[in-house]
């Protein structure tokens, strides 16, 4: 029987040896909440992890509450998870990785994360610049992380591309809103133009 279930044993351990091996996947999510716990941000990178949204929320609720009350940046362990946050005036900054994730690796993320930015922000890192800003938060997260694989931990590198992308692709609603406008404009006055040329063609 000992003969038997030796193997067993053997290969549920090498198992679970090989279920500890890092990932390239470091970052499981990120999330950005307010000072009551309500969600402004998150991206959730796994999907088998809490695929719902109920899932996801009831997960940040259940870490806003145990890492709300902390007055310094610290490290949680919850619900299997790694943990590390930051909180700045009104808002509160995690970064979620697995029980086996280094600390230190998610750590930069969301050092990168903050100071990248306070650079957007101009320093005002609260609340209502952030909803001011939400394009460039999204842009800002997205050059830190790429699928749960971290891209970048160099806060001005992710500004610079942050920047060019804005350059390249204008999100804002007042830059939608102008270059309707002009669009507008342009169609009037070609269709003037166009009228002007009637007109004289007829007096002719």
């Amino acid at each position: 029987m000992t003969a038997q279930t030796c193997p067993r044993q053997h290969q549920r351990t090498t198992m679970e040896i090989a279920s500890l091996e890092p990932s390239l996947y470091t970052v499981k999510a990120v999330f950005i909440l307010d000072n009551d716990g309500n969600r402004l941000l998150s991206k959730y990178y796994d999907t088998e992890l809490y695929p719902s949204m109920k899932e996801q929320k009831n997960f940040e609720k259940n870490v806003f509450n145990k890492t709300h009350k902390a007055d310094t940046d610290e490290i949680a362990f919850v619900e299997g998870m790694t943990i590390v946050y930051k909180c700045s005036i009104d808002l509160f900054f995690y970064v979620v990785g697995s029980a086996q994730e280094n600390e230190l690796m998610l750590m930069a993320v969301l050092n990168c994360l903050f100071e990248s930015l306070g650079q957007i922000l101009r320093k005002n890192v609260e609340r209502r610049c952030l909803l001011d800003n939400m394009d460039g938060v999204f842009l800002v997260v997205d050059e830190i992380i790429d699928g749960g694989v971290i891209l970048e931990s160099d806060p001005q590198q992710v500004i610079q591309k942050v920047n060019y992308r804005a350059d390249e692709n204008p999100l804002s609603e007042q830059s939608v809103a102008q270059h309707i406008t002009d669009k507008l404009a342009m169609t009037s006055n070609i269709m003037q133009s166009a009228k002007e040329q009637i007109k004289w063609s007829i007096l002719k």
